[in-house]
């Protein structure tokens, strides 16, 4: 009764409350109406996106049977009846997409990412095959199996083919603002800067910043606290993102509400606030109960593929992690993709090996092999054999070529005019011709077919802790850093990449990784 008395001599009160309860109610249908139009746009988009994949597969199953003449109707002995071709080809259409749906490709983040995207098709594809083989089992169906495994390869060439025209449509989209997620950015200036510069430079990505949110970490009392530096924080923004943007306080109450009436449907944090903490906890759990999803960047060497068991064992939480790829099992299946690989390398270009072998001894008389000491497998030394391209003691001179192009030896030595190299060296190079004999390594065991690259131990020993994890595993002929640009990444982006690699390899990567290195022989870039 007082209570209510004292309310309705307060008007202030009174107003302040209806105030927050209109706030509020406003909050509530700008979100849901925000919520429709990403619900409204990704179900357009992939249903579009699944009729064209749908009608690659159907062009694709035409052409194979016009051209091995089995244009005719299927006829199931085993339940004898008839399929009209033009149903069977929407049957198995069907079941390319759903192939597709059940590996991930149709997914948001997968939508403009071309590597993931390439590496869920190849997987999509085995998915299809499969189920076309159980379906012509089942029924019956004369269909050869060359027949079949030809319509699924062309399916999945053809939606490959497509999928580069329609990714070019949704990044050009993503640049006006459409099919991406507003963001606001999260952390201290220098993570905020650093993460405007990473998205600036990858479109695939469905994330738009629409504002940022610089805190720090009051190192006494370990509670999170605004960064006022705004004028440093906007020159930053201007310098990494290319246009300016709002700069919003944090502050302890409203903040979650603030981002949602700036149209943002993701708080991306960039650093200090670290997974686990009573910080990060509370602060999503603020961002989430508005509806809207936290996203955080990570190291590399984060635990982004550990299978992840939680156990309690009288009133304690046990967690347990494993990466997989680690398994007896899954080395094994790598070991033995390493050798079949390898054999039909060197079978298949030993007619190029030999030319190259007669061209290198032509040109100055001196040893067709270079072989090298580099740093292998858990830091045990090995010897790398590849096709001669510099003379016979640029060993010898590397300090000194170094020097004259402003460097010093370390792990970052990047000479674009060597003048060590030969002239058959220069084209051997480009092509990557001179890696061939590295097969031989792979089937004596010191090497990977995919794998970080091998460096020698003077770089090693400038590794960082991180940077050091990449000795998990045997380097490799080709890789991330050799298909990613080359010598013209950054030290930051080859580490990332290699890194990475140890985090997540796996067979199928390692298949997407060798037909990324065709494209890169073909198109070479970084390679000096």
């Amino acid at each position: 009764m007082s209570v209510m008395a004292s309310a309705e001599h307060n008007p202030a009160t009174v107003t302040a409350s209806q105030s927050d309860t209109t706030r509020s109610s406003r909050l509530a249908t700008t979100r849901q109406q925000r919520l429709t139009q990403v619900l409204h746009w990704r179900f357009y988009v992939n249903l579009a996106l699944m009729f064209i994949d749908a009608a690659m597969f159907i062009l694709a199953g035409a052409l194979i049977l016009g051209i091995r003449d089995e244009v005719h109707p299927f006829y199931s002995s085993r339940f004898d009846f008839t399929m009209n071709v033009t149903l069977y080809l929407v049957i198995a259409a069907c079941f390319w997409v759903w192939s597709l749906h059940f590996v991930g490709v149709y997914h948001r983040h997968i939508m403009g990412d071309g590597y993931q995207l390439n590496a869920l098709l190849v997987r999509g594809l085995v998915t299809c095959w499969i189920i076309q083989c159980a379906f012509n089992f089942f029924f019956d169906f004369r269909l050869t199996l060359t027949s079949l495994c030809l319509i699924d390869l062309a399916g999945w060439l053809l939606t490959v083919v497509e999928r580069v025209f329609t990714r070019a449509f949704i990044t050009r989209s993503r640049k006006k603002g459409a099919y991406a997620y507003g963001t606001v950015l999260v952390g201290s200036p220098s993570g905020i800067s650093h993460t405007l510069k990473f998205l600036s430079k990858r479109e695939q990505l469905n994330y738009r910043p629409v504002a940022v949110c610089p805190i720090r970490i009051n190192r006494d009392s370990d509670a999170i606290e605004a960064d006022r530096d705004i004028e440093d924080m906007q020159r930053d923004i201007f310098m990494n993102w290319g246009t300016s943007l709002p700069v919003v306080e944090y502050a302890d109450s409203g903040l979650a509400e603030n981002f949602v009436d700036m149209d943002a449907q993701t708080v991306m944090v960039t650093d200090e606030l670290r997974r686990y903490s009573d910080n990060y906890n509370v602060f999503s759990v603020r961002m989430e109960s508005m509806g809207l999803e936290v996203a955080m960047l990570a190291s590399a060497a984060d635990t982004a593929n550990h299978e992840i068991q939680i156990r309690s064992i009288q009133g304690t939480t046990i967690i347990t992690q494993r990466l997989p790829q680690y398994s007896v099992t899954a080395k094994i299946y790598k070991r033995v993709f390493d050798v079949i690989v390898s054999l039909i390398a060197l079978v298949l270009s030993s007619p190029i090996m030999l030319i190259t072998a007669i061209l290198i001894k032509l040109e100055d008389g001196g040893p067709v092999f270079y072989k090298q000491q580099r740093i292998g497998l858990r830091g045990n030394p090995f010897s790398i054999h590849k096709f001669r391209s510099m003379r016979v003691d640029a060993d010898k001179y590397l300090a000194e070529v170094a020097a004259q192009n402003g460097q010093k030896l370390g792990a970052r030595v990047k000479i674009k005019k060597d003048p060590r190299i030969t002239k058959i060296g220069h084209f051997i190079r480009k092509t990557s011709i001179d890696e061939l004999p590295q097969f031989i390594d792979v089937l004596l065991g010191t090497m990977s077919v995919v794998g970080p690259r091998p460096q020698r131990q003077f770089e090693v020993d400038e590794y960082s802790r991180v940077f050091a994890t990449r000795l998990l595993v045997k380097p490799g002929i080709t890789g991330p850093w050799q298909v990613s640009g080359r010598n013209d990444l950054s030290d930051e982006e080859s580490e990332a990449l290699d890194v990475a690699y140890v985090q997540n390899w796996s067979v199928m990567g390692d298949i997407i990784y060798i037909l990324r290195t065709v494209g890169t022989v073909l198109h070479p870039n970084g390679a000096y």
